[in-house]
C-alpha cells in the first residue's frame, strides 16, 4: 500500500460522508431488499467538514439573506471570521463612502455580523484588513485545516499546510448553515523548485515562473503541493505569496507542508493554540507531510537558480517574460495562443519586440493579498530609500491590514515611502481590483504587486503588469521597468 500525500491526509480526515460510504449503504440496502435496482446513486462528491469560514462584504450578503429567509441559524459562529476589504476606501475613511453600493455592502456586513454573532473586523477596527492576511495574522489559519471563503485567493492559507479554496455564494450559505460542504475530490500535483534563488529574485517571481511554465490551466482540477529547497527556504510570508497565486495556474488550491517556520509563525498569535494545547497541536501538525512513497497524479519541477525577475506583458498571468526579455511576436507563440496574444497586445498597446525595460508606467501599486505583508513593504522600502518617485508617476502603498500598517509606521517604513513621494494608505484590497475608488483611468499603465492582470481588472481600460514589490518600487523610481538586480547590487 502506497503512502499518502499531504492533501490526502487532510482531505480524508475531514470527510463527513462520501460516495464510498454511500455505496456501501446502498449495497447493504439492496441485499436486504429495502432498495430496488431502479434507484440511482446521488452526486458523487465528498461532504467535508469545514474548520474555518472566512467572509467579507462582497460575497456574503446573499448567503446571509438565504439563512434569514429559511429561518436557519448560523451553525458555528465561533468558526466564522468576517472583515471588510474589497470595497473599503483606503483614504478618507472619516468621510462618506463615495460609492453607494460599496457603502451598502459594508453596512449589510455589519448588520449580518451583529445579527448572527460573527466576529467582524470592521472598517475602524485596528485589526481590519484583507481577509487572507488577517486569518494568518491572528492565528486562525493553522495546519491540517479545511478553510473556505467566497474569494478565489483563499488558496493563500495553503502555505500553512491547510486545504483552502474559494467558494461561490450558494456554497457560502451552505457552510454558514451546516459547517460542511460537498466537493469533488481534486487530483494531486507536485511542483518542485530546486536549488537556490539569485539576488533580487522573489517568491512572486517564482510563482510567475511556474505559471509561465505550466500555463493558466496547468493546475486545472488539481491541488498543487509546492516542494523543494527553494520553497523550504522561503519565509511564511513568501510561502503565502506562492500559494496565493495557485488559482492563477488554474489549480483548486495550493499547499506547502508545515515545518518549524510554520509553527514559530503561529505560536503566540491571538487565536493560536494555548500553551496548554501547544505541544499536542505540534504533535499532530508534524504528521502533516507527504509520505516518501506517496504518488501524485502529476509532477513537475524547475531549477530555482535559473529564475529571473518576471514582468507580465499581457492579460493573463502566464503572459510574462523575464525583465531582460522582449514583448513576443504572435508568430513566435503556439498557434493555439496566437489569437489571445494578438488581443492582449492590442489591449495593452504594446508592440512586439519592445524590450520590457523600455515600457513606461503611470501608476505603481504595492499591496494586495499577494504582496501586502510587512516583509513585502520592507523589501520595497529598501529599494526606494533615499530616492524619489519619477516625474509623472503616481505610486501608492496599501498595507494588507491595520496591524501591518501600524508595524510599518513603527519601523519607519511609512516615512521612507512618504519622503520618496508615495501615497501611504489605509488597509484594503485597493487597486488589486476595481471595486473601490483606487482604480486606473482608461489607458493608464501600472506596475502592480497584485495577482491578476485581466482586462479591466484594475479599472476599465487599465493596463496591468504584475511584478514583485522590489520590481514595482524600482519602476516607480525609474518611471519604467528596470532590472531590480542592478538596483540592489
Amino acid at each position: 500500500m502506497t503512502g499518502k500525500t499531504l492533501f490526502e491526509k487532510i482531505w480524508e480526515t475531514h470527510i463527513v460522508d462520501s460516495p464510498l460510504q454511500e455505496a456501501a449503504r446502498r449495497d447493504a440496502l439492496t441485499e436486504s431488499g429495502e432498495l430496488g435496482d431502479d434507484n440511482v446513486a446521488g452526486e458523487r462528491q465528498d461532504l467535508l467538514y469545514i474548520d474555518l469560514h472566512l467572509i467579507h462584504e462582497v460575497t456574503s450578503p446573499q448567503a446571509f439573506e438565504g439563512l434569514r429567509r429559511a429561518g436557519r441559524p448560523l451553525r458555528r459562529p465561533d468558526l466564522t471570521l468576517a472583515t471588510v476589504d474589497h470595497n473599503v476606501p483606503t483614504i478618507g475613511r472619516d468621510q462618506p463612502n463615495p460609492d453607494p453600493l460599496s457603502a451598502k455592502q459594508i453596512d449589510v456586513m455589519q448588520q449580518n455580523a451583529e445579527k448572527f454573532g460573527v466576529t467582524l473586523f470592521d472598517i475602524f477596527d485596528a485589526r481590519q484588513g484583507i481577509v487572507h492576511i488577517i486569518g494568518p495574522e491572528q492565528g486562525f489559519t493553522q495546519p491540517g485545516m479545511t478553510i473556505v471563503c467566497g474569494d478565489s485567493h483563499t488558496s493563500t492559507h495553503g502555505a500553512f499546510g491547510a486545504i483552502a479554496f474559494g467558494i461561490g455564494t450558494s456554497e457560502v450559505e451552505h457552510v454558514l448553515a451546516t459547517q460542511t460542504l460537498r466537493q469533488t475530490r481534486p487530483k494531486t500535483m507536485s511542483v518542485e523548485v530546486t536549488g537556490e534563488l539569485g539576488p533580487g529574485v522573489t517568491a512572486k517571481d517564482v510563482i510567475l515562473a511556474i505559471i509561465n511554465e505550466i500555463g493558466v490551466s496547468g493546475g486545472r482540477g488539481h491541488v498543487i503541493e509546492y516542494r523543494g529547497q527553494v520553497i523550504r527556504n522561503f519565509s511564511m510570508e513568501e510561502r503565502m505569496t506562492v500559494c496565493n497565486m495557485s488559482i492563477e495556474a488554474g489549480a483548486r488550491a495550493g499547499l506547502i507542508a508545515p515545518d518549524e517556520k510554520t509553527f514559530e509563525y503561529i505560536r503566540g498569535r491571538p487565536h493560536a493554540p494555548s500553551e496548554d494545547n501547544w505541544e499536542r497541536s505540534l504533535e499532530r501538525w508534524r504528521q502533516l507531510a507527504t509520505d516518501d512513497d506517496a504518488l501524485f497524479d502529476r509532477e513537475t519541477s524547475m531549477d530555482g537558480s535559473q529564475i529571473k525577475p518576471f514582468v507580465t506583458w499581457g492579460t493573463n498571468p502566464a503572459q510574462s517574460v523575464t525583465v531582460d526579455g522582449h514583448i513576443p511576436h504572435p508568430q513566435d507563440v503556439a498557434v493555439a495562443e496566437r489569437e489571445a496574444t494578438e488581443r492582449a497586445l492590442a489591449y495593452m498597446d504594446l508592440a512586439p519586440g519592445t524590450p520590457i525595460r523600455e515600457i513606461p508606467i503611470d501608476r505603481v501599486f504595492i499591496g494586495s493579498c499577494t504582496n501586502g505583508r510587512i516583509e513585502d513593504i520592507r523589501a520595497a522600502a529598501a529599494v526606494v530609500k533615499g530616492k524619489h518617485v519619477a516625474r509623472g508617476v503616481n505610486a501608492m502603498v496599501v498595507p494588507g491590514s491595520g496591524l501591518v500598517k501600524r508595524q510599518a509606521e513603527e519601523e519607519g517604513l511609512a516615512d521612507i515611502f512618504i519622503a520618496a513621494g508615495f501615497e501611504w494608505r489605509d488597509a484594503g484590497c485597493s487597486m488589486c481590483l476595481g471595486m473601490n475608488p483606487d482604480i486606473l483611468a482608461p489607458g493608464e499603465r501600472s506596475a502592480s504587486t497584485s495577482n491578476r492582470n485581466f482586462e479591466g481588472r484594475q479599472g476599465p481600460g487599465g493596463r496591468t503588469h504584475l511584478v514583485s514589490p522590489e520590481m514595482a518600487a524600482a519602476a516607480a523610481v525609474a518611471g519604467h521597468f528596470v532590472d531590480v538586480r542592478e538596483v540592489i547590487t
